[in-house]
């Protein structure tokens, strides 16, 4: 396959190169900019991905995308729109035009984040995004899932935890995501024989996550890290109280501009 990853300048999307070059011999790599540290098997292809034209220039050709890329955090609304929902219609838009096969959208935990702790949600609950950000990502799922029924894209997101080398606090014994195991349900997305639409859930194997994964182990998905490893030395340290985060799987996120009421919900 001919794969295309996006948002490879970001710190994800410089875990996943390796592995994907390896799986898949050279790869396509794009950004908005040039990218410093380009290594042998990767071409480049610069794309703004509210430009259209540009975006269509990097999808060419190819077999699979998987889509990094975006601004990735909340932030003001102008900013979000023209990279997160400008930028991925245009992404969706241009895989249609050329004919690209599969698509790996790189979803959030966020568009789900302000169920509370206590509930355990599967893939099928309906979007309580925490945040403008989170909002752009269940757009993002809703255009995929367009592109899926209407058009034939094989479409997985992935509502994506944290990646990282080790779970860093308690809220992340939940949700982390070793990015070999990301690899893996990168690989289920761009390779499994029965994905039409999916959407899966990205977290190691966490004794203490809030998230239903069954159907992505249904597909295959064996995670292999453990945040169980890390609980000790994790708990081991001081948190500051956040009131309105540590209630939502959002966090933070659930916080930021928060103005519901004691009650919350």
């Amino acid at each position: 396959m001919k794969i295309l990853l996006t948002g490879a300048g970001g710190d994800v999307g410089r875990r996943l190169r390796p592995m994907l070059r390896q799986a898949y011999g050279e790869i396509r790599v794009s950004d908005r900019d040039p990218l410093p540290d380009l290594h042998p098997g990767e071409s480049f292809v610069a794309a703004e991905l509210s430009d259209p034209v540009a975006v269509a220039r990097a999808v060419e050709g190819i077999d699979g995308i998987v889509h990094l890329g975006g601004f990735s955090v909340e932030g003001p609304w102008p900013v979000l729109l023209k990279s997160n929902i400008e930028g991925c219609y245009n992404l969706f838009e241009a895989a249609r035009a050329a004919g690209v096969k599969r698509v790996v959208f790189a979803s959030s935990n966020h568009a789900v984040g302000f169920y509370p702790r206590e509930q355990t949600i599967g893939p099928a609950v309906p979007v309580r995004p925490d945040s403008r950000y989170g909002v752009t990502k269940a757009f993002g799922e809703a255009l995929g899932a367009l592109y899926a029924d209407k058009f034939g894209l094989r479409v997985t997101c992935l509502r994506i935890g944290n990646v990282g080398d080790a779970p860093i606090d308690r809220r992340r014994l939940a949700i982390w995501l070793h990015p070999a195991d990301l690899m893996q349900l990168v690989r289920i997305g761009l390779e499994h024989p029965d994905i039409r639409y999916e959407v899966l859930y990205g977290a190691s194997d966490n004794a203490r996550g809030w998230w239903d994964n069954q159907r992505a182990r249904d597909l295959g998905y064996r995670p292999q890290a453990r945040s169980e490893d890390f609980a000790a030395a994790v708990l081991a340290r001081v948190e500051a109280p956040d009131a309105v985060g540590d209630r939502y799987q959002g966090g933070a996120f659930c916080s930021q501009e928060f103005g519901a009421g004691p009650s919350g919900d």
